[in-house]
């Protein structure tokens, strides 16, 4: 994770020596503090310092007897906007330190999320004092890239983008169906997968790929959040690390109907990144369950 530094304006953080000015800064101007205590167990506290909006590093660890903080790891921190998922989240904790991963499955991308957690005390303290509203009422994701393109749209017609949109709804309403157990779903499903694949090994011959592949999200390499995707640019903020001054991208990026926001360095970004066109790139998927009553 420590790459992905660059991500949020840390280009020049090559080494773990080089992060410490901004870890000392951080332990003595935090933005954000939070502290969770569970009977048995040590003190866990994050600590919030942002660099833009939204964007910073996390330093995660324990109070000593000492009551001093002693740091255990950091990352690099994006918060996304909006609601991305409503599906139920599963919280594990990595076997290594005490971090966190969280599982949803959502039938609009077809794969289980797997996402790097993000508010991790907020979670423990809300499962210690109400367990039956631990789950939240949402789910936000984001992601960090450091490798990226931008993408001209296919050319569609409106009539062509509603005929799209609605075979997507029905699509996922066949892909809900078939998770409860539903033969008559999967049979749809398979049959529409072998004309879709009948469609492309005829059009392939003489159109490229990417004329034809609209967007998507799949899983990438052995690490288990990090994810190869391709989506439709909402919006594009344009920022500066307060620190550095390296500029940062934020796009707000629709991938079969899963917005979510990915921050990712102007320097890594190949092409310009503008409304309707598309992102493609590698990201690192994290992600935060909302608390509301």
């Amino acid at each position: 994770m420590h790459k992905y530094l660059r991500a949020v304006g840390f280009s020049n953080i090559k080494l773990k020596e080089h992060l410490k000015p901004y870890i000392k800064e951080a332990v003595m101007f935090p933005d954000k503090t939070e502290l969770s205590e569970e009977v048995g167990e040590d003190i866990l506290v994050q600590i919030y310092k942002e660099y833009a909006d939204g964007m910073g590093i996390m330093l995660c660890g324990l109070v000593n007897e000492d009551d001093e903080f002693e740091l255990e790891y950091y990352y690099p921190v994006f918060y996304g906007t909006g609601t991305t998922s409503k599906e139920d989240v599963i919280v594990e904790r990595h076997a290594e330190k005490r971090s966190y991963a969280g599982v949803c499955e959502d039938v609009k991308v077809g794969v289980v999320l797997i996402f790097y957690f993000q508010n991790v005390c907020e979670y423990r303290n809300e499962k210690r004092l109400n367990s039956e509203k631990s789950k939240g009422s949402h789910t936000t994701l984001s992601a960090l890239s450091v490798s990226g393109k931008i993408l001209f749209p296919i050319d569609k017609t409106e009539k062509q983008k509603r005929i799209t949109k609605e075979a997507n709804k029905n699509r996922n309403q066949l892909l809900e169906a078939a998770r409860r157990g539903s033969e008559e779903a999967i049979e749809s499903l398979t049959l529409e997968d072998m004309d879709t694949y009948s469609m492309i090994s005829s059009r392939i011959l003489k159109e490229d790929v990417m004329s034809l592949v609209d967007n998507y999200f799949m899983p990438y390499g052995f690490e288990c959040d990090k994810y190869s995707m391709m989506g439709t640019i909402e919006e594009v903020n344009l920022t500066k690390n307060r620190s550095t001054g390296e500029e940062v991208y934020q796009l707000t990026v629709n991938t079969n109907e899963l917005v979510f926001d990915i921050c990712i360095n102007k320097i890594d970004l190949l092409g310009e990144p503008a409304v309707g066109r598309r992102f493609k790139g590698i990201i690192w998927l994290q992600g935060k369950i909302n608390y509301g009553y």
